[in-house]
Parts: structure tokens; C-alpha cells; sequence
């Protein structure tokens, strides 16, 4: 319902803009069609991703791995990934509630998203280059820490 009236929303927004300029409101669409292309190709790349790892992995094994009771081990796997990966946001948290659905715990997502978020591992070069290395390892300890501690408390709460 809320999902309606939102795109209800949008639509007389549209026609309010389109109304006022045409012109103006034709190279928004324009523009932000270019962004939806420029976008799909990571969208359907990760989701593909997604769809395999999920495929591969049952219900069983995700809770195994990442469930409340994996513990220590399962906080270290959702570190280890999210440190690592390089997943847009908008596609992460899509994955953590099928994680979720699938048996994964409340902190071992918050460990998955926090990292993902706030450390990269992938990107340290390219922010050692601009920032200096000890200011990026510094900047990606500080969050790891942070990440760490808030995802022991999300276990906690959650539970």
C-alpha cells in the first residue's frame, strides 16, 4: 500500500514538473535513464551473484555459517566478506534480509553490512595512495573496531 502511494506521489510530481517546464523535466528523465543504464549492468552482476551463492548454499548451511549460534566464527566470516567485497548499498541490504531469511543472525549481518560499509580492503591501495597509508589503516581499524562492537551489540538486542 505505502509502495502505492509512493509511486502515486511520484507520478504527480512528474506531472507537476512537466507542467511547469517540459523542456527542464525531459532532460531530468533523459539523465536519469542515462544513470539507470550506467547502473543495471552492477545491479544484474551482483544479483546474479546473489541468486548462485544462494542456489549453492542452503538454508542449513547459511545458518551453520552465519546463524545466532555460529558465533565467534560466524562474526569472522561476515568480517572476513564484508571487508572484502566491494557491493553497493543498495544491493547489500537486499542480500542481508534474504541472508536473514535463509537463517543467518542478526550480528553476523551487522557485521556483514558494517564492513561492508565502513572498511575496504579492496580500496586500501587506491585511499593509501590519496590519504597516506597510515592514515588509511588507522581510518579502516578505527571502523573495523566500530563495526565489531556494534554488531555484538545488534547480536545482543536482536536475540
Amino acid at each position: 500500500m505505502f509502495t502505492k502511494v509512493l509511486y502515486g506521489a511520484a507520478a504527480l510530481w512528474l506531472a507537476a514538473s512537466f507542467f511547469k517546464d517540459r523542456k527542464k523535466t525531459r532532460l531530468a528523465l533523459k539523465k536519469a535513464w542515462k544513470s539507470f543504464e550506467n547502473i543495471l549492468p552492477s545491479i544484474l552482476a551482483v544479483l546474479l551473484f546473489i541468486g548462485m551463492v544462494l542456489s549453492a548454499l542452503d538454508e542449513e548451511t547459511i545458518s551453520r555459517l552465519l546463524g545466532a549460534e555460529s558465533g565467534i566464527f560466524g562474526m569472522a566470516i561476515a568480517a572476513a566478506v564484508g571487508s572484502i567485497s566491494l557491493i553497493p548499498g543498495f544491493v547489500a541490504f537486499p542480500l542481508a534480509a534474504s541472508l536473514q531469511k535463509a537463517g543467518a543472525g542478526y550480528g553476523q549481518i551487522a557485521m556483514f553490512i558494517s564492513t561492508l560499509m565502513m572498511v575496504g580492503i579492496a580500496t586500501l591501495p587506491l585511499e593509501s595512495k590519496y590519504f597516506g597509508r597510515n592514515t588509511a589503516l588507522r581510518r579502516n581499524l578505527g571502523f573495523f573496531l566500530l563495526a565489531v562492537i556494534s554488531s555484538a551489540v545488534m547480536g545482543v538486542v536482536m536475540r
